[in-house]
């Protein structure tokens, strides 16, 4: 299963700057500290909201049937993003079979955008040294 998600950035900020308490319902504290580590957190916190949208559609959730905040973007030791589910999300992912993921993320000022692939039990690995 897979999920795709583009999100235009200066957009994205703007939805920020009307409504600064979205942040705190989109997204985890962990994420909220990786993002604001910069001077500009847009791009980090679109990217992820990219891969949060991603990740639903790879479980084939809408709004409103997993919460955004139980889907986290974390990242790994050399700086490689995961995903890690809660509530809803890991429940709808156990449902699916789904015992791992692949995610991708990209920004630019202007665009962020993220892949997610679930891999369900039965699957192939991926290739070594590569995700």
């Amino acid at each position: 299963m897979i999920g795709i998600d583009i999100v235009d950035v200066p957009r994205f900020g703007g939805l920020l700057a009307r409504r600064p308490s979205v942040v705190e319902r989109l997204f985890t504290p962990a994420e909220r500290a990786y993002a604001e580590a910069r001077a500009d957190p847009t791009e980090r916190l679109a990217a992820r909201f990219a891969a949060k949208e991603a990740v639903m559609k790879a479980l084939g959730a809408g709004f409103g049937d997993v919460a955004f905040r139980d889907i986290e973007v974390v990242r790994a030791p050399g700086g490689r993003p995961e995903v890690v589910l809660g509530g809803r999300a890991a429940a709808r992912a156990e449902r699916a079979g789904v015992t791992g993921w692949h995610l991708s993320l990209s920004h630019t000022p202007t665009t962020a955008v993220a892949v997610a692939l679930a891999v369900a039990a039965g699957t192939a690995p991926p290739v070594e040294g590569t995700s």
